[in-house]
C-alpha cells in the first residue's frame, strides 16, 4: 500500500448540495465566460443526484481506512471549502517551520470524515 511505503495520501471529497449545484449551473448558463463549463452530462446528472450520492457513500464505505482516511468538505461556500482543504493538507504533513497557530484547524462545520460530514440528500 502507498501509505506503508511512506507516501502521504490525502483523499478529499468536495461535496455540493443539490440547490447550490443547480444555482451554479444556472449561473454558468447565463455567463458568456462560463457557459462552456456546463455540459449535457452535468444537466443529466441533476436527475441522478441521489444515485450518485449512494455510489459515493459506497466508495467511502469501501475505502475509508484509518491509514488512508477520506476527508469530506462541504463546498457550497467555495472560499471556506478552499481554506478547509488547505488546512487539512497542511495539518497532515510535518515540515520545517510548521506553525499550527498560523494555519489553524479545518472548520469542523464543513470538514471532517464521512460520518461527521454526511453527503447532502434531496
Amino acid at each position: 500500500m502507498l501509505v506503508q511505503d511512506g507516501i502521504h495520501l490525502v483523499k478529499i471529497w468536495l461535496t455540493v448540495g443539490r440547490a447550490e449545484q443547480l444555482r451554479r449551473f444556472l449561473a454558468r448558463a447565463d455567463d458568456p465566460l462560463k457557459y462552456w463549463k456546463l455540459s449535457s452530462i452535468d444537466v443529466d446528472g441533476l436527475s441522478r443526484f441521489d444515485a450518485y450520492s449512494e455510489a459515493i457513500q459506497e466508495i467511502f464505505d469501501r475505502t475509508h481506512r484509518s491509514s488512508a482516511p477520506w476527508t469530506v468538505v462541504r463546498a457550497d461556500d467555495k472560499r471556506r471549502a478552499r481554506l478547509a482543504v488547505i488546512r487539512r493538507v497542511l495539518q497532515g504533513l510535518d515540515y520545517d517551520l510548521r506553525d499550527d497557530d498560523a494555519v489553524g484547524a479545518p472548520d469542523p462545520g464543513i470538514c471532517g470524515d464521512p460520518v461527521a460530514i454526511p453527503l447532502p440528500r434531496a
